[in-house]
């Protein structure tokens, strides 16, 4: 949205018009000051650590319109300066709008444990292929904060939208599916991510499948027939339930093959056919994930064609199972998040890579687990030995979560277990370790900062 009199503004937000400017509003909206633009719409919003009404001056200068919570300094007098009761509330009433205005727009809203972002950027490749003009999350702006700003940066000549909808807390997702409407509905995996906060699966279940009520009786409800509670998310929505992965599901693979490059497998979809796909991505979970894509893919219109060269194309965002060799030696970074499922998942799929080396991993601390935290990682420990790994650097303060984790890794077997506090110090442990031949594994949660570890590895190499 690049064009909006103040007319819409004021109406849309329910603001007072404190100051009419003269500029108009000619490249969208921003909450950043950092990354203001001439002829933005600034929205000062208020978080527990900042409030941006105190730089709401500063981006008068060149933003058009500025929405505050109050009026504080001088403001450019070609600036127009509206004054709302709350500016993140008129933000969602503005992006709620919007979507009103979005009358041809292809939905496809996505939520789930693990596998939300990959999923993301699947679908948005395969739709690609379909519609002339897709829009996506960028990144994981999938808040109360980032679904208005991904809704608001939507063009009214976009024909397909793909927007991924995160919670932490119940009741979070209500809000976000009615502000994006989704019709087709992709729920990735329902896991043990965030269950310190909501106290059980069951609670996260419930959550998640909010997405599966809000979708119309038109639509579609897209998941895994392997997820525990694939029953449950049938249950819970009116619109068409449509389980994938399964034998006897209208979509599934089959000759399934995977190694450091990618996965290779044939698709098959019911009543369409089918097809050899090569997802340049390794991992099986990624099939799962992208056996979903395809299906809302299949969905909306798209051929066998479209859908097999759109996860041939596949893109992912930056720290999902990327893969690059550094003298001779496999790095693989997974650093992006992490839960227990993705955890294991990504522990099994490097150790699966066939490698004439060893297979090591770098791991740090998974958040928001709460009483579940420590018996979490310590599984995560017996994973990576299970599985083979030679040896395991830990990262991060102490604390009993990672104290488990390394503890079960020694009791299961695994040789070389260091604990160490910083990145610099988990390269320098790393490099007396790996030859060439050998892979890395990087994983933990954003709060772990992973991939700091990886800037120190290839610094000093």
């Amino acid at each position: 949205m690049t064009k909006i009199t103040t007319e819409q503004l004021v109406q849309a937000t329910n603001a007072v018009l404190v100051a009419s400017g003269n500029r108009p509003v000619t490249s969208g909206i921003c909450t950043d000051t950092r990354r203001i633009t001439p002829g933005c719409v600034f929205f000062a919003l208020r978080g527990e650590n900042f409030d941006a009404n105190c730089f709401a001056s500063e981006a008068s200068q060149s933003a058009a319109v500025v929405v505050v919570n109050r009026i504080e300094g001088t403001y450019h007098p070609a600036c127009t300066i509206l004054r709302v009761t709350d500016s993140l509330i008129a933000l969602q009433k503005l992006a709620q709008w919007w979507r009103g205005e979005l009358t041809d727009l292809h939905v496809v809203g996505i939520t789930g444990s693990s596998g939300k972002t990959s999923t993301k950027d699947m679908v948005r490749s395969i739709l690609e292929q379909h519609f002339e003009e897709v829009t996506a999350t960028c990144g994981n702006l999938n808040n109360h904060i980032g679904v208005p700003l991904s809704i608001l940066s939507t063009e009214k000549t976009c024909r397909a939208a793909v927007w991924e909808m995160g919670m932490n807390h119940a009741g979070e997702l209500a809000p976000l599916c009615a502000l994006t409407r989704p019709q087709i509905g992709v729920i990735t995996h329902i896991g043990s991510a965030h269950i310190g906060l909501l106290g059980s699966r069951d609670a996260i279940a419930r959550e998640k499948c909010t997405l599966s009520r809000a979708l119309p009786t038109d639509g579609c409800m897209i998941f895994p027939v392997s997820d525990d509670y694939a029953d449950y998310i049938s249950s819970q929505t009116k619109a068409q339930a449509l389980p994938v992965g399964g034998e006897s599901c209208a979509v599934r693979a089959e000759d399934v093959s995977c190694n450091a490059e990618g996965c290779d497998y044939k698709l098959i979809i019911a009543g369409l056919g089918e097809i050899p796909i090569h997802l340049p991505i390794p991992g099986e979970h990624m099939v799962n994930n992208s056996l979903l894509a395809a299906a809302a893919g299949w969905k909306l219109g798209c051929t066998l064609t479209e859908i097999a060269a759109g996860l041939d194309k596949i893109a992912l965002t930056k720290g999902r199972l990327s893969c690059r060799f550094v003298q001779d030696i496999l790095i693989v970074d997974d650093t992006y998040n992490a839960n227990p499922e993705s955890m294991t998942a990504a522990l099994r799929t490097v150790a699966s890579m066939p490698l004439r080396g060893k297979h090591y991993a770098v791991l740090g601390k998974m958040g928001e687990l709460g009483d579940t935290g420590i018996a979490a990682h310590a599984e995560v420990g017996k994973c990576a030995a299970d599985s083979g790994y030679a040896g395991i650097v830990i990262c991060g303060e102490p604390c009993a979560e990672l104290s488990a984790l390394a503890g079960a890794a020694q009791n299961y077997g695994i040789q070389h277990v260091k604990c160490t506090d910083t990145p610099r110090q988990a390269s320098e442990i790393l490099h007396t370790i790996v030859q060439e031949g050998d892979a890395i594994l990087f994983k933990g949660s954003r709060s772990a900062g992973i991939e700091r570890v990886i800037n120190e590895f290839l610094k000093q190499d």
